[in-house]
């Protein structure tokens, strides 16, 4: 929760080397597509408690980081939007898709501050807080796409204990491929809430019901957050999300202060 009161131990100020703005929190890039976000995707700033400044990465649109072969022309407008954010004087750096994480070493190597590019970073966290005759189930948009070298960049094990699945796969989340899916979707993208809700909690829970050992839930989409808190009602386990990871950022970025009594 913001706190609107003057920080008490700030007596003086001083600038950054290189930071053009002050009392910025998480930089977030976005894919370079048009397509609006329910309260809870990192598209919509209004559902997150803490200061988010946006930046594009030109060029590299859905179908260029998801489904292209050759990821590599994605790169250097990724790195520049990076760049960018952290001239602004960001805190850390994220991104809105969480296939970012085929770039994860590389954006972490160009700037100075914490990149947390996608989701799938909380696979290894996850594993380490259950049993090991568990599993972590990582959800994904598109099963389809996620290779190895996304999971490797993110310090996932390949072949550790972990399950995958898609839930846009087969056509099952209609209102998700009315936003995202080129080709698909109408030229103004538009989803119902409901619609898209029951769609989701249709996959994710019969992915949950497939593999009983399942411990815990990662959730790769940026657009899966609104829906997270109604799947854990229905599957009673931890669930990782966008929304975990950016209060998790946040919080090792700009770490509170307590205020109490003893």
């Amino acid at each position: 929760m913001l706190n609107f009161n003057r920080d008490m131990g700030i007596h003086k100020i001083r600038a950054r080397a290189g930071r053009r703005c002050y009392g910025m929190g998480l930089g977030v890039i976005l894919l370079d597509d048009v397509y609006p976000g329910f309260p809870g995707d990192v598209r919509n700033a209004s559902g997150y408690p803490f200061p988010i400044q946006y930046e594009i990465a030109y060029g590299v649109d859905i179908f260029r980081l998801v489904r292209e072969a050759d990821k590599s022309p994605c790169l250097p407008p990724l790195l520049q939007a990076a760049k960018r954010l952290e001239e602004m004087g960001c805190r850390a750096i994220l991104a809105e898709c969480g296939y970012f994480a085929y770039f994860q070493r590389e954006v972490a190597e160009a700037v100075k501050v914490p990149v947390f590019l996608s989701s799938l970073l909380q696979v290894p966290f996850a594993q380490q807080i259950i049993s090991s005759k568990q599993v972590v189930g990582i959800l994904v948009a598109n099963s389809r796409y996620l290779t190895e070298r996304h999971l490797t960049a993110v310090g996932i094990q390949p072949g550790s204990n972990y399950v995958i699945g898609g839930a846009m796969d087969d056509g099952q989340c209609e209102e998700f491929d009315h936003l995202w899916t080129a080709g698909v979707r109408p030229a103004i993208p538009e989803a119902e809430y409901e619609k898209a809700e029951q769609e989701f909690l249709n996959v994710a829970i019969e992915f949950y019901r497939r593999h009983p050992t399942m411990g815990a839930m990662v959730l790769e989409c940026t657009g899966f957050p609104p829906f997270a808190r109604a799947l854990q009602r229905q599957i009673d386990i931890p669930i990782f999300s966008w929304g975990t990871l950016m209060d998790y950022a946040y919080a090792v970025v700009v770490h509170r202060d307590y205020y109490g009594h003893v």
